[in-house]
């Protein structure tokens, strides 16, 4: 903050530098109305972004053709509905059992090296703004690096461990899921992406990358995208993801040429 700033306009001077709620100013003994609406209209704002339904087909078409026209399918997790979303968490972990034959029948022969997952997690909003953009800078680059990819799953209610299960079925040896933030009253579409090398259940938080806060005002899709395949190339590259993995893509630049695939 400049110091010559007058001292009267702090609160002006803060909230210039950032999104939160700083020097609101008051009526009395509460909020000014100005600024008790605009905390109403953020948090309608975040209610809607989790509790929209999501609009599945139209979201498949986005995705698919930001995988190059790769074919998209749909499955659900063990979560049937929305309130039982919200109170089971280990339910949105694992997959419907009318997924797995699904999924068993878009194995390849041989399994691809990664599955690229989406799921609306807790803000529709967030994969509606921003997945299929991550994916239409991401993609071309997998395949530039040499990348075997296997069907897009787009998972219906699902948590970010799901990509273990789908994974684990899919046979890959790696598993990327974008999924919805939980909103906040500043940033309702939130986007984040979680990646782990091995999938399987019983996979820990430990073992999985995440790139976070991706949106308009955070980090733009096409970063995201850019780290995201940087994490994957060295992922494939050491075999390992998690904690054993740092986000080194601002210091090092693993080239396509250095990786191979995980035998």
């Amino acid at each position: 903050m400049n110091p010559s700033e007058p001292a009267m306009d702090l609160g002006a001077a803060l909230r210039r530098r950032t999104h939160a709620r700083v020097g609101l100013g008051r009526a009395g003994g509460s909020l000014p109305t100005s600024a008790l609406l605009d905390f109403r209209l953020s948090h309608a704002r975040a209610r809607d972004a989790l509790l929209r339904p999501l609009d599945t087909p139209a979201l498949a078409v986005a995705l698919s053709a930001a995988g190059s026209g790769s074919v998209v399918i749909t499955v659900d997790s063990a979560a049937p509905d929305l309130a039982t979303y919200l109170v089971r968490p280990d339910l949105g972990r694992t997959l419907a059992p009318s997924a797995i034959p699904t999924l068993e029948a878009a194995r390849g022969r041989p399994p691809a090296d990664l599955v690229l997952m989406v799921s609306e997690g807790l803000s529709t909003l967030a994969v509606e703004n921003h997945a299929a953009e991550v994916l239409r800078h991401l993609v071309p680059g997998l395949l530039a690096d040499g990348w075997r990819l296997a069907p897009t799953v787009l998972v219906r209610r699902g948590r970010v461990a799901v990509q273990d299960a789908v994974g684990a079925v899919l046979g890959v040896s790696h598993a990327l899921i974008l999924l919805g933030e939980r909103p906040g009253l500043g940033t309702p579409d939130s986007l984040g992406a979680y990646l782990v090398h091995g999938p399987r259940p019983g996979n820990t938080d430990a073992l999985r990358n995440c790139v976070s806060n991706i949106h308009a005002a955070g980090l733009r899709p096409p970063d995201a995208a850019s780290r995201l395949r940087w994490l994957l190339n060295a992922s494939r590259l050491r075999r390992v993801s998690g904690v054993a993995l740092k986000d080194e893509s601002d210091l090092l630049q693993i080239p396509p040429a250095a990786t191979s695939p995980a035998s």
